[in-house]
């Protein structure tokens, strides 16, 4: 089974465990860089839970989600048109004031992590920032039918050392919001440089 066939069966279930929880905290790092009404671009939206907040906050908000029946239900939950799409089919251009990935690549292969980067970066204006989440380890695992990329802080500074144009604003370990699940995530905050 693929990672996108387990989000197209779970939907129901995977709304329902996402949709209400309270994440404002994790916004402020992110958002506190933006410009006010400022475009962002939330990769693998999943319910649409942050960019209704996004939305709310009033910022313009576009959506991806590579799974069709996520994308239906987010739609239907945010009044956002996402679109189904990869985040390996990113192609804008300085489109962006905040690329938002928040637990997305995560599913990303590891050995393509640098392309679909320098791909968020090129849809980001200059100095448009970009936040990412990723379940803290070092392995790559698969688990209930679906493929984690994990990542810890060393893997995370040679990521980001691959390009000259990535300024590191913050990164910090959380434990997961979800009351049934008691997992680490590493979260990572960067500028896009000229």
């Amino acid at each position: 089974m693929k990672t996108m066939d387990y989000y197209n069966q779970h939907v129901d279930k995977f709304v329902a465990s996402t949709f209400h929880i309270e994440m404002g905290e994790l916004y402020q790092p992110f958002i506190r860089y933006l410009p006010d009404g400022g475009r962002i671009l939330d990769i693998g939206c999943g319910s649409g839970r942050d960019s209704l907040a996004f939305k709310k906050l009033g910022y313009q908000v576009e959506a991806i989600d590579y799974s069709e029946e996520i994308v239906t239900k987010a739609r239907e939950l945010t009044g956002i048109n996402v679109r189904n799409q990869s985040f390996y089919e990113l192609s804008e251009l300085n489109q962006y004031d905040g690329a938002w990935a928040c637990a997305s690549l995560l599913h990303c292969e590891r050995k393509r992590l640098p392309e679909v980067l320098e791909k968020i970066l090129k849809a980001l204006k200059v100095n448009g920032i970009c936040y990412m989440s990723f379940k803290y380890g070092a392995g790559d695992r698969y688990k209930d039918g679906r493929q984690f990329t994990d990542m810890d802080e060393s893997q995370a500074q040679s990521l980001l050392k691959k390009f000259d144009n990535i300024l590191l604003l913050q990164q910090w370990i959380n434990t997961d919001k979800r009351p049934d699940h008691n997992e680490d995530w590493l979260n990572i905050v960067f500028q896009k440089q000229s």
